[in-house]
Formats: structure tokens, sequence, C-alpha cells
């Protein structure tokens, strides 16, 4: 593995980030209207971008990435939505009627890879806990994570008949772990339990014995992205034993988890990594290099530094990417990102792309568990989601066109007041909620 270091940096150090003054952001248009369900209605979402300056589109920071390509009134499941690499399968817990307070948890498999996705319980004889953790595999099994005394259950649930079928697994003896997203080939969970100066890599499911573990890494260590599409190549953040900042480092499962460096933007920056775009090798981080907390991409492998888009710094609200495009060969820039965005008024989506300047953003349909979310090729997003009309939907939103500046404000594109339309310039838009099997693959985003 190479790095490659920028502005009179040496191969494998790391440069010191001196990001560009920015303009202060106008305050956006965020979306009127919330009716304290923490979701937007479907009237009040608008298309938004942030206004800026352009002579000062974007602040940059040096970095080094080494390339290591290699039902409706429940409450919100507690261990979220989590997808396979190909968003065939979901899994979540979810609970049965009842009190507050006294819901019984099970888990629950979605299946989004046919003409319309169903949902199938997976319960058991006795409740889960709320701290259980789920996972899907490809072939519709779902890894269940128990925490029982101080260890680690693991098993595999399935459907037989109108009961759920289980496979233990084995167990791990300590206190607490936490589940990494599915590996991209569908067979594979993998886990990380912290210890005092080092945190272990657990392969859960997809041995041959049961759980073993596979890594010890130095330091404690958060976060999980997967580089590449075989399941080798995993981003960790890592801050060192003793403390210090946070930095994201590449573990190669192929030797035996081997941990090289993968971003490196200032000496004393904590830099995260968020998402990876394994066919484009576009990154999504964040890093307090620029003064402050910033959303920020770059490409794996590349020396072009890590770049903070002001549209994507919004006041009062919190903006978190949890999808990418795939599809786009060694087109990083072309790749739509979906975004969660958090105020307020709930939690609703905005897409963005990193050739353009503009966030759009948009209602989350009623039900959507914030976060969930995933892109096919040809740029429809897919968000799930359950409320009392429709126990298992799918809203589709295509990925808009990103606007030339005097397209939407009449100014030229290389005036002094050239850039993004305010959100008084953009017509509202909003995603609506149908079932898959009754939307068209096109045109789920309509004006409202």
């Amino acid at each position: 593995m190479t790095a490659c270091a920028i502005e009179g940096g040496s191969a494998g150090a790391a440069a010191t980030a001196d990001p560009e003054a920015e303009p202060e952001p106008e305050e956006p248009g965020e979306p009127a209207g919330a009716d304290g369900s923490g979701l937007l209605p479907e009237s009040t979402a608008a298309g938004q971008a942030d206004e800026e300056n352009g002579e000062a589109e974007e602040a940059e920071a040096s970095s080094t990435v080494t390339d290591a390509r290699s039902h409706a009134d429940a409450p919100p499941p507690p261990g979220g939505f989590t997808l396979t690499a190909d968003g065939a399968y979901a899994a979540r817990l979810t609970a049965a009627p009842g009190p507050p307070g006294e819901r019984a948890w099970y888990p629950e498999r979605w299946t989004l890879d046919g003409p319309e996705p169903y949902a199938v319980p997976l319960p058991l004889d006795q409740p889960e806990e709320p701290d259980s953790e789920v996972a899907p595999l490809a072939d519709g099994r779902v890894l269940i994570r128990r925490r029982v005394a101080d260890r680690q259950m693991f098993s595999l649930l399935y459907p037989t008949g109108p009961g759920t079928g289980e496979l233990l697994l084995g167990a791990v003896g300590c206190a607490e772990m936490t589940l990494l997203p599915p590996s991209p080939d569908g067979r594979c969970v993998y886990a990380l339990a912290a210890g005092e100066d080092h945190t272990s890599l657990w392969l859960v499911a997809g041995g041959a014995f049961g759980p073993e573990e596979v890594a010890r890494i130095p330091g404690h260590c958060s976060g999980g992205v997967w580089l590449d599409r075989a399941g080798r190549m995993l981003a960790l953040d890592r801050q060192e034993p003793g403390g210090g900042p946070v930095k994201a480092v590449a573990v190669d499962l192929g030797r035996q988890g081997e941990v090289t460096p993968l971003l490196q933007i200032a000496p004393g920056s904590d830099d995260r990594l968020l998402l990876a775009d394994p066919d484009s090798g576009l990154l999504l981080l964040r890093s307090d290099a620029p003064g402050h907390d910033r959303l920020g991409w770059g490409v794996l492998g590349s020396c072009l530094p890590v770049r903070f888009p002001e549209c994507l710094r919004l006041p009062d609200v919190a903006v978190t990417p949890f999808a990418v495009q795939p599809g786009q060969m060694l087109m990083p820039e072309s790749c739509a990102v979906a975004l969660r965005i958090d105020g307020a008024p709930g939690s609703w989506v905005g897409v963005w792309r990193p050739a353009g300047r503009q966030l759009h953003q948009f209602a989350a349909p009623l039900g959507w568990v914030p976060g969930a979310g995933y892109w096919s090729r040809d740029g429809v997003l897919r968000l799930p989601y359950a409320n009392g009309a429709t126990p298992c939907g799918v809203a589709l939103l295509e990925a808009p066109e990103d606007m030339e500046p005097s397209a939407v404000t009449g100014r030229t594109g290389g005036g002094e007041g050239g850039g993004e339309p305010s959100a008084a310039d953009a017509a509202p838009v909003v995603c609506k909620p149908v079932p898959l099997g009754q939307a068209p693959l096109h045109g789920a985003a309509r004006p409202d």
C-alpha cells in the first residue's frame, strides 16, 4: 500500500490541514410545519440549497488517503434497521402491540428484492431484550446477538413453517460487543469487542467453528466501513492506546488483520470514515481539521485534497450520510449520496453529489427508520418504512439533477452572485411513500 502526501508532506506522513477561510452560510430554508410526530408531513418538504460565494465553493484540507483497495405506532427499533450490502434483505427488532414499557420485542426480516416488499416475523418462545442486535445475511437468515450476563450469545434465525428456527453459533465471553455492518459477500458478520488497550475483531457468523477472534488491534476502535466488494478490507476509527486523536485505519483481513493508516488530514485532527463506495472509491468522512466538525469527501488512493462542501454545513441540524449510489466506476464525483438530516422538526432526507453544490431536501415517508435506505445503480433511492397503512413498504426517490445557478436564480454562473439557489427559489419536492409493488421505478419524487 502506498500513501500520498499533499503540499510538501512526505509519503506516508500526515500533511497539515490549512483550509481556506469560508464565508458563514446563510440560514437554509428548513422544511416547516412539523406535526410533532418526529416526522415531517409530506406537504412540508422543500428542495433546498445554500447560497454560496462563487469564489469560495468549498474548503479544502490536505489529506493522506492510503490506497486500501483491496408497525405503525411501535417505538423506534432499539438496534436500528440493518440492510445487506445489496439491499436484498433487512432486519430489525420490532415490538408487538402493548402498553408502553411492556412491549415484547422480536426480530423481523424484510425481503426487498422481489416485486413487492414483505416482512416475516421471527419470534421465539420468549421476547428479546431491547439491547439485542440483528443483522441479515444474503441467504435470508438473520443473525442475532444477545447479552446473557457477561457473555454474548449468537444465533441464526430463519422462518420454518409457522414458527422460527434457531441455529446456535456459540458465545463470546465479554461484557460488550457491537455488530459491524454485514460483509459485502453476504455470508459473514463481524463484531468489535473493546478491551483496556486493544480492540478485538470477531468473526461471529460465517466461520467454520462458531465465533472466532480474527484480529487484535491496539487502541480503541469504533465505526466500521467496508472498502471492497470481497469483504477483505475493513475501515475502523481508531484511537491509540493512551488517547490522542481518532484516525481511520484500514484492516486487511486477508493478512491476519494488518493495520495501515487510511485518513491523515492533520496531526491533531479527529478523522472518521463514515461511508465508502468500492466502485468509484468515493469516501465520506467527518473531520475537525477545518477548525470544527465538518462533513467532507475524498477519493480512495487519490492525491487530491479532501473537500468540505459548504452546502453540507447546515445550522441547528445534524447531517449524516447513510447510502452512496453504486456502479459509478471511476466517477466518484457523479455518485448520489443520501443523507439523514436531524433537526427540531424531526428527521428528513437529503440528496447531494460531490460534483454539484446543491443539497436537495425531501420529506421522509411516515414510519421511516432514519438512516435506512439504499441506492440502485441508476440513481433511485429506496427508503424502507412501516406505518399503520403499510406494515412494510419502500418509498422511491429518484436522485434530482443538479441545476446550474443561472437556471434557478437568473444570475450568470460565473458572476459574483453565482452559486446555489436559495430555499425560496427551489420548488417544493416531496417523497411519496408508496409500496414497491405499486410504485413506478422513476418519478417517485414529484412536485407537491
